[in-house]
């Protein structure tokens, strides 16, 4: 089943329960592979419906003080994108839900788009969102991805026109990324007007699920945004509850830490 078959049917499973679908963030790499797959397994089967798993950048243009740190260590631990396609090829098929990666455009560029969307399909990646490349200067990368059967997930802004949310939702497949904020990922304390009036806008221009990110962290937020989204992404909270189980250094707090965070959420998600 190709990329953008296998996302529709994680959130059309999810919206037959009533239910946001739950996207959790991860970094991959931080603090090791082997850390990061037992938290992917834990995570999809303590709730979560689609998982979303970043590829360090040593200048993640998008992401807050948390998830920079975080990639920053994984570098420094020596994680490589050949390692992360490693990691996907043995737990994907033990997940039981699809696998988005993160990537910024110079990691895909540089490996060489062709290369780089069929190792990830082969990998196991069902979408791929690169959040530093618009849909103008990406066509080669949409026209490889839809060859290879990875579905593109482009991002909306709250400050995206008509001409941009149109032309965003044609180029995306599997759903459409609605940025809750202007600015860059990190935990906030209220979900922002503005993401909900994005959420009303981009209804107008397509029919793909859309999920929200940046700022999400709570419950409560969680539950405001699944009233009105299909998915809803949580990523600095979950990157965040792991380094500091990690930290703590027992075994096993690391899966029990993001396995409980990951239930509390989940419960949140009802319509």
């Amino acid at each position: 089943m190709k990329g953008a078959a296998l996302l529709a049917k994680a959130f059309a499973r999810a919206a037959g329960e009533g239910r946001a679908a739950l996207i959790p963030y991860l970094v991959a790499g931080d603090p090791n592979l082997e850390v990061t797959g037992r938290a992917l397994l834990t995570l999809a089967h303590r709730g979560a419906d689609l998982l979303e798993l970043g590829i360090p950048h040593s200048d993640p243009l998008a992401d807050g003080p948390v998830i920079q740190a975080a990639s920053t260590r994984a570098l420094a631990g020596g994680v490589t994108v050949d390692g992360i396609f490693s990691l996907l090829r043995e737990v994907t098929p033990r997940l039981g839900v699809p696998v988005v990666l993160l990537v910024y455009a110079n990691t895909v560029f540089r490996r060489g788009v062709e290369r780089f969307v069929r190792e990830a399909a082969a990998a196991g990646a069902a979408g791929l969102i690169i959040p530093d490349l618009p849909p103008e200067e990406g066509r080669e990368y949409i026209a490889a991805a839809r060859r290879a059967g990875v579905a593109t997930v482009f991002l909306a802004a709250p400050t995206s026109t008509p001409e941009r949310l149109r032309l965003v939702a044609s180029c995306s497949e599997g759903f459409l990324y609605c940025v809750s904020v202007t600015g860059v990922t990190g935990e906030r304390r209220e979900v922002p007007p503005e993401a909900l009036e994005l959420l009303r806008r981009a209804r107008e221009y397509t029919r793909l699920p859309l999920s929200v990110g940046f700022g999400l962290s709570r419950p409560e937020q969680v539950q405001v945004v699944a009233r009105q989204a299909d998915g809803v992404i949580v990523g600095s909270a979950v990157v965040r509850v792991l380094h500091e189980a990690v930290q703590a250094g027992k075994e096993g707090a690391a899966e029990e830490a993001v396995g409980s965070l990951i239930e509390e959420l989940r419960a949140a998600t009802r319509k």
